[in-house]
C-alpha cells in the first residue's frame, strides 16, 4: 500500500483567555517547554510523520509567530492563515484553507493547545484501516470526569457519542478523552461552509446521525490541555522528566543557557534559557521562563515565573504566576502588585471568551 499524502492544520487561533496573564507576553503557540515551544513540538511530531506541509491558523499576536516560525519546519513547508476578528472556531478554520487541504489524501487537525508525544502514525494507520470519515486519537491517560465524561465508544472503537449526555447509538464499552487530534477524509471539506463552526456540532454530530462511521483511537502517551497555567505547569514538569528511562532519575530540567547560582535547590523544576536562580533560593514545582530572575534566597512552590520577571530577594511565593506590571494586563481577582510585579493567583478563574477553542 503506498503511502498517503498527508497535509495538516494547527488550529492556533486562540486568544487564550484561560491563560492570563501569561498570554499578554507570549502567544499560547510559543509557550516555551524545556527549551523548545508548544507548537513546534506538535510540528516535530508531524514532521516525522510524513506530514509533506502544514497550515496554522493565526489570530492573537500573528507576527509574532510567524516571526518565529518562518516559513518551513525542518523542511516541511508552512502555510499561515490570518483569521478576522471574528474567529472561525475549530470547523470554519478549515474552509479558507480547503484548497490547501484537499490536495492531501489524509488531512490531520491537531489542537494548538495540548501538549503530547503525538502519535500520528497510529492515528493515521487506523483511519486507513477502517475506512473512516474521520477518526479520533483519545487520550487514555486521562480521567474522563475532569473533561466532562469524556466520548464514548465500542468494543471495536466506533465513537458513539460526544458528550456525556447524548444519547450513544450504541453498546459504549468505554469512555475516553478526546485528545484534539484527528484525521479526516479530504471529502469532508465539501460540507464546510464559509463563517464561523465548531467541528463536533456542526460536523460530527450530523455524520453520526446519517449513520457515517467516526472511528477512534486510544493512545497511552502522556497528553496535557495546557488551556489553563495550572495545567501548563504540570505539562511542561511532566515533559521535562522525560520519557521512562530518563525518569528513573530526571527531576528537573535547566537550560545550558540559564544561571543556577550556589546553594539554589531545585525540587522538580524547569528552568528557560536566559532565567536567572539566585544563591540559597529553593524552587518546588516551579517554571521559570525566558529572561526571568529569582532573587537570592527566594522560596517558590507551585508558581511559573513570567518573562522578564523579578521575585524579589527573601520572598515566599506560593502557587503564582508572576510577571511585570503592565497598564494593559487584565486584572484578576486576588492579583497583587509588589516592586513592579504581578503576582496572579495560579488558579484564579479566568474568563474564557470563546470555549472549547
Amino acid at each position: 500500500m503506498s503511502q498517503p499524502r498527508v497535509r495538516a492544520l494547527i488550529l492556533a487561533a486562540g486568544i487564550g483567555s484561560r491563560l492570563q496573564p501569561l498570554t499578554s507576553f507570549i502567544p499560547k503557540p510559543l509557550l516555551p517547554v524545556t527549551g523548545s515551544t508548544l507548537i513546534e513540538l506538535t510540528l516535530d511530531r508531524l514532521a516525522a510523520a510524513g506530514c509533506e506541509a502544514a497550515a496554522i491558523n493565526l489570530h492573537h499576536l500573528p507576527e509574532e509567530i510567524r516571526g518565529h516560525l518562518g516559513e518551513d519546519h525542518g523542511g516541511m513547508p508552512l502555510t499561515y492563515s490570518l483569521e478576522p476578528e471574528e474567529r472561525q472556531g475549530t470547523l470554519g478554520a478549515l474552509y479558507p484553507l480547503r484548497d490547501f487541504l484537499g490536495a492531501a489524501d489524509v488531512i490531520l487537525l491537531v489542537n494548538g493547545d495540548s501538549l503530547c508525544p503525538w502519535p500520528f502514525p497510529k492515528l493515521l494507520r487506523r483511519h486507513r484501516a477502517t475506512g473512516a470519515a474521520a477518526t479520533l486519537l483519545l487520550a487514555g491517560a486521562a480521567d474522563p470526569q475532569e473533561y466532562g465524561g469524556g466520548v464514548a465508544v465500542d468494543r471495536q472503537g466506533r465513537l458513539l457519542s460526544f458528550h456525556a449526555g447524548d444519547p450513544p447509538r450504541g453498546e459504549v464499552a468505554s469512555r475516553h478523552v478526546f485528545a484534539g487530534a484527528h484525521a479526516i477524509s479530504p471529502e469532508l471539506l465539501g460540507r464546510i461552509e464559509a463563517g464561523p463552526s465548531d467541528i463536533v456540532r456542526d460536523l460530527y454530530k450530523p455524520l453520526l446521525t446519517e449513520g457515517a462511521r467516526i472511528q477512534t483511537v486510544v493512545g497511552r502517551q502522556s497528553w496535557h490541555d495546557m488551556g489553563k497555567p495550572r495545567r501548563y505547569l504540570e505539562g511542561v514538569l511532566d515533559h521535562a522528566r522525560g520519557n521512562w528511562l530518563t525518569r528513573l532519575w530526571r527531576r528537573n530540567w535547566v537550560s545550558d543557557e540559564a544561571s543556577v547560582e550556589a546553594g539554589a535547590k531545585l525540587v522538580g523544576a524547569a528552568v528557560e534559557a536566559g532565567a536567572t536562580v539566585g544563591e540559597g533560593s529553593k524552587l518546588e514545582r516551579t517554571l521559570v521562563l525566558a529572561g526571568a530572575s529569582v532573587g537570592p534566597g527566594a522560596r517558590l512552590s507551585e508558581c511559573i515565573v513570567g518573562p522578564g520577571a523579578q521575585v524579589p530577594a527573601s520572598a515566599r511565593v506560593q502557587r503564582q504566576v508572576v510577571v511585570p506590571a503592565r497598564r494593559d494586563l487584565p486584572t484578576t481577582e486576588g492579583d497583587s502588585h509588589v516592586e513592579g510585579q504581578v503576582f496572579s493567583p495560579l488558579d484564579a478563574r479566568r474568563r474564557q471568551r470563546n470555549p472549547g477553542y
